[in-house]
């Protein structure tokens, strides 16, 4: 995002995976739990490394995450995915959460997360990624 950009906040990528928390989702106190959000960020950023991979994968790392709003029930949740940099066998994959209240009318960023892939063949051993086209 650049200076221009920061009167009308959007996502960085594209859509991946886009989901609902359900009141099973919450802790005790009705908040969802920062654990349900990293799991579907990592499915989105899993989902990613496959396309460009071309087959399985595994995660390698996770970059430190900040909670910049709270994440609701019944918001719609939507998980965008960039991809950062690929290197011999490793992908580097940028999520952001981006959430829509049931009484709002535009989203609003909830955290984002540097996700980091590795390819893996049939054994689970690591494979190079395929060369990736423009």
């Amino acid at each position: 995002m650049t200076a221009l950009d920061d009167d009308k906040p959007t996502p960085r990528g594209e859509l991946v995976i886009q989901v609902i928390p359900l009141p099973s989702d919450t802790n005790p106190n009705g908040d969802v739990f920062a654990g349900w959000l990293v799991k579907q960020m990592d499915i989105a950023a899993a989902t990613m490394a496959g396309r460009i991979s071309l087959g399985r994968n595994a995660t390698v790392a996770m970059d430190r995450m900040e909670f910049l709003s709270p994440l609701r029930v019944g918001s719609q949740v939507g998980c965008y995915g960039e991809l950062v940099e690929v290197g011999r066998s490793s992908m580097k994959i940028n999520i952001e959460v981006w959430t829509l209240d049931r009484t709002a009318k535009a989203p609003r960023k909830v955290t984002e997360g540097l996700f980091v892939y590795v390819a893996i063949d049939e054994h689970g051993r690591i494979r190079e990624v395929p060369a990736q086209n423009g």
